[in-house]
């Protein structure tokens, strides 16, 4: 092991795949080196860095009830066969005496880009931090007596880094299809809002501030079956009316929201005692985004 990592040093890593193979190496000069932020707002967050005739490689996060993090390579010639690529954290030339980790094992999938899951992505991140080099090798698809070693620099990485850090800080803790259908309920012949439904219609405000695809809004208001059938449905049509002029506050243009009111049709409970009326006294909020 101690051998392997001497030879694993740098990226002078000839003989890691066989000494009778040639290194194909790629990585982006130290000055040169250049950490993006390609998406910042609260749905994605996403940290990119080009690999000079290679590809580019990018961190991804997203809004989502759980922390999440993806890595993916994007390469300019796509793998010809399935096959598996080593993923280590090398340490630059100027840091002698320093050992190679070993990070993850990346699939190779047929005409795909490479990708790692979440605590992979991190372990990459963390090992850039600190000034190592997450390096992918692989049996080259297009010539058989070739390797390749393709190198994360992390020169110029910190600044970038700790912007994107503070991007995923940020994300909203919850995802599209966390509120694409959403349940609002009343209060009993009112157009207000319960305190639970107030707290998801801030929810779908937050996120539709965001999020600039937002197709069609479909909005369907109901009603318990106490009162007259016309002033029922006319309730209904306020209560939907008060969530479209919410949404349209927002920036929603009103061209994609459409509104019914129902009144007291299509119970989901019983009207026999209050608590399953409450059900019935409701607005179905529906998204679609392209």
């Amino acid at each position: 092991m101690r051998l392997k990592n001497k030879i694993l040093l740098g990226l002078g890593l000839l003989s890691a795949f066989g000494s009778n193979a040639a290194m194909r190496q790629y990585a982006a000069a130290v000055e040169s080196s250049d950490w993006l932020m390609d998406k910042q707002n609260r749905l994605q967050c996403e940290l990119s860095h080009a690999v000079p005739g290679y590809g580019k490689a990018t961190f991804t996060s997203v809004a989502s009830k759980h922390l999440n993090m993806e890595f993916e390579m994007e390469m300019a010639l796509l793998p010809k066969k399935f096959g598996i690529a080593a993923v280590y954290s090398v340490p630059p030339k100027w840091m002698p005496g320093q050992s190679a980790r070993e990070i993850a094992n990346m699939q190779l999938r047929k005409q795909y880009n490479g990708d790692l899951p979440e605590e992979a992505a991190w372990t990459m991140l963390s090992e850039l931090e600190k000034g190592y080099w997450p390096t992918i090798y692989y049996k080259d698809w297009y010539n058989r007596y070739d390797k390749v070693a393709v190198a994360l620099n992390a020169s110029n990485f910190s600044g970038t880094y700790q912007k994107f850090v503070n991007c995923v800080s940020q994300l909203l803790p919850y995802s599209f299809d966390d509120i694409a259908y959403t349940v609002l309920s009343y209060e009993k012949n009112s157009t207000e809002l319960t305190s639970y439904a107030e707290k998801r219609l801030q929810m779908i405000g937050e996120y539709l501030k965001e999020d600039s695809n937002l197709e069609l809004v479909l909005l369907d208001g109901y009603t318990d079956s106490y009162g007259g059938r016309w002033n029922n449905e006319q309730l209904s049509i306020e209560r939907a009316g008060y969530v479209k002029d919410y949404l349209t506050a927002l920036g929603v243009s009103d061209d994609r929201i459409e509104l019914t009111g129902h009144g007291e049709k299509r119970h989901i409970a019983s009207n026999k005692n209050s608590d399953s009326r409450a059900l019935n006294r409701r607005v179905v909020v529906r998204l679609s985004k392209s």
